[in-house]
């Protein structure tokens, strides 16, 4: 499988002046002349490309294709190499063109640390929310009676199936019809307007948490889950167009995204384990996820905002610098055949997503296998030596936040950061251990499962077992979403990445929709 560079321009290549690439891409040295400062000459320099021949596209055929990927004044391919006095002018606006088009580069990182924030940012909701199950299970939708005993409502036991639905079901659809139809104008708009929705309803989910709702635990579950539905709604077309965002930039800004996505849940477990240990109640430890998430989203806001004015992002995102010549013989070909219509068409959604399936399909089963054992079967699975920590009550508290979500996010995380390191196997080839992975599926189901509930024989009556196959498991999780979401942008053309992207993220949610929906019906057979 071919991967497309991230720059097809041929005058990004350093340059001091004194040298050029050759028709053949050998180097050859200049004439030597002195060079000419008097108006024509910089008249010629600044001579407009699309103007400067009657036949163009012959020009800019020649041009594209010679090895340089410049035009010389008056519409002549520039001869560098032939010592020829004619030679003076091209030479002068080549260095002209190089001083302009040299790649800026991401000073400190800080593009690439932004898009990490963001990708912290895009989990947040999801993670506050199944974070703070038991909150909303144990606490506000369970009845208080006077005389100190609870009891469950009738809206508790199926919370956790409503809320999945709630926040997938819109997120898989907003995520592909922002492909399509790319709600609510640019690509910044639609990332602004979403972190500002996001920040509203978390908001309101606060207000929810401090006001005692006792007396209206309906009103309250509905109202959740309408929140969460718009939630997810601002989520999927703030993930998506991330994701489009980060796919125009080279390979290791997507990683940039994946990584931050479990960043976000390494921070929302330890956060969990640190409340569980000093918050006083479930509420009060609710409101600190919730505060959490709120502060993250803020800084995703301002950050975002600052971007424009970073050189390196303008000339990547903003400007697409890295594939003018690409743009000028496009423009062209619509000259030449008299089109009128100057408006950019949409990229071609089917002719990319060709280009790209495999990826696209290795992106939804990394995500399905994944999300068809965590957090809910993974979650559920019991000590065999309820003494694990020290006693049963510290086992009982801390074993599924540490060796579940601990465990599988903090590992996922460093399965993020070795592809800027690593990326083996190749896209042709990465199918294998993605297909390998699915012997995780019954690897869990014969844990120590729902022991009071399976009607299955418990075969791994290990602990450490658990623990290596979950460390295992958010390892290779980590790795392989990670150079699947890099390599989609770069089986298809410059100018498609930011579709591919955006098609590979839509992917990545419809895998977890699917695997999400799958762990019901596995739960159904172990039990």
């Amino acid at each position: 499988m071919e991967l497309y560079p991230i720059s097809t321009v041929g005058n990004n290549l350093p340059s001091n002046g004194s040298s050029q690439l050759s028709g053949n891409g050998s180097t050859s040295k200049g004439s030597g002349h002195t060079q000419q400062t008097d108006q024509e000459d910089i008249d010629n320099c600044n001579q407009p490309l699309l103007n400067s021949t009657p036949n163009k596209m012959e020009t800019v055929k020649s041009v594209l294709h010679n090895g340089t990927g410049r035009i010389a004044p008056h519409g002549t391919p520039d001869q560098t190499n032939n010592g020829s006095g004619g030679g003076n002018n091209a030479s002068k606006c080549n260095n002209n063109s190089d001083n302009h088009e040299e790649i800026p580069n991401d000073r400190y990182n800080i593009v690439f640390y932004i898009l990490l924030i963001h990708g912290i940012g895009i989990l947040m909701p999801w993670n506050m929310f199944i974070n703070a199950f038991d909150y909303f299970a144990d606490y506000k939708l369970t009845i208080h009676h006077k005389d100190g005993t609870n009891e469950a409502s009738a809206y508790k036991e199926y919370f956790l199936s409503w809320l999945g639905l709630a926040s997938q079901v819109p997120n898989v659809l907003c995520n592909f019809l922002n492909i399509f139809f790319q709600f609510g104008g640019s690509t910044s708009i639609r990332i602004t307007s979403g972190i500002v929705v996001e920040i509203l309803i978390i908001i309101l989910t606060i207000a929810l948490a401090i006001l005692d709702t006792s007396d209206y635990i309906s009103g309250f579950f509905y109202l959740t889950l309408i929140s969460v539905v718009l939630l997810n709604i601002a989520n999927g077309i703030y993930q998506n167009s991330l994701y489009g965002v980060a796919s125009k930039l080279p390979m290791k800004y997507t990683n940039a995204v994946v990584l931050g996505s479990n960043i976000s849940g390494t921070f929302t477990s330890v956060v969990k384990i640190v409340t569980t240990w000093m918050s006083p109640n479930l509420r009060i430890a609710a409101v600190y996820y919730f505060v959490s998430a709120l502060f993250i989203l803020l800084v995703c806001f301002d950050s975002f905002l600052g971007l424009p004015i970073n050189r390196f992002y303008r000339y990547y995102v903003l400007d697409n610098r890295h594939m003018r010549n690409k743009d000028i013989e496009e423009k062209l070909v619509e000259d030449d055949s008299n089109d009128s219509n100057t408006n950019k068409e949409r990229p071609p959604i089917w002719k990319v997503f060709c280009m790209a399936w495999k990826q696209c399909v290795n992106v939804f089963l990394v995500f399905f296998v994944t999300l068809s054992i965590f957090p809910v079967i993974q979650s559920d699975v019991k000590p065999v030596d309820e003494n694990f920590f020290g006693s049963v009550e510290t086992t009982n508290k801390y074993f599924s936040n540490v060796c579940c979500f601990l465990v599988f996010n903090m590992f996922a995380m460093i399965g993020n950061i070795i592809p800027n390191y690593v990326t083996i196997p190749g896209p042709d080839r990465l199918w294998i251990p993605v297909m390998l992975r699915f012997i995780f599926i019954p690897l869990f189901l014969y844990c120590n499962y729902a022991p009071t509930k399976r009607v299955w024989p418990v075969l791994i009556e290990s602990d450490w077992i658990f623990i290596i196959a979950g460390i295992a498991f958010g390892l290779s999780s980590g790795y392989l979403s990670s150079l699947c979401m890099m390599y989609a942008p770069k089986t298809v053309p410059p100018e498609y990445a930011g579709t591919a992207g955006m098609i590979a993220a839509a992917c990545l949610i419809l895998g977890i929709f699917c695997g999400i929906n799958f762990s019901s019906f596995l739960a159904w057979l172990v039990k």
